[in-house]
């Protein structure tokens, strides 16, 4: 079960609010008032914890030999729609 993050909306606007933890299923409906106090309070929206493995990268390897591998074709060596017979030996896209 998650942990959520809670805070009170106090009444007047010199009252700290006060953050409290509850763990809650998914399932259940967010907290509309403070068990503890009575006061209305919103859920926080917190960070989680970001973990980084060393050896887990994107590649970013790209199949040539594929029809899709750039958006004009260039890769398949097909000539281009906008292009005519002369102007085959470089597309003048960046790849």
């Amino acid at each position: 079960m998650p942990t959520y993050v809670y805070e009170t909306i106090p009444a007047d606007a010199e009252s700290e609010p006060r953050r409290f933890e509850l763990f809650q299923r998914m399932m259940d409906d967010p907290l509309k008032i403070d068990p503890q106090s009575g006061e209305p309070v919103r859920r926080i929206i917190t960070g989680g914890i970001g973990i980084k493995l060393k050896g887990l990268r994107r590649s970013a390897v790209v199949n040539k030999n594929s029809a899709a591998a750039t958006a004009c074709g260039c890769a398949t060596g097909q000539p281009h729609r906008h292009q005519s017979a002369k102007q085959r030996n470089g597309c003048g896209h960046k790849h």
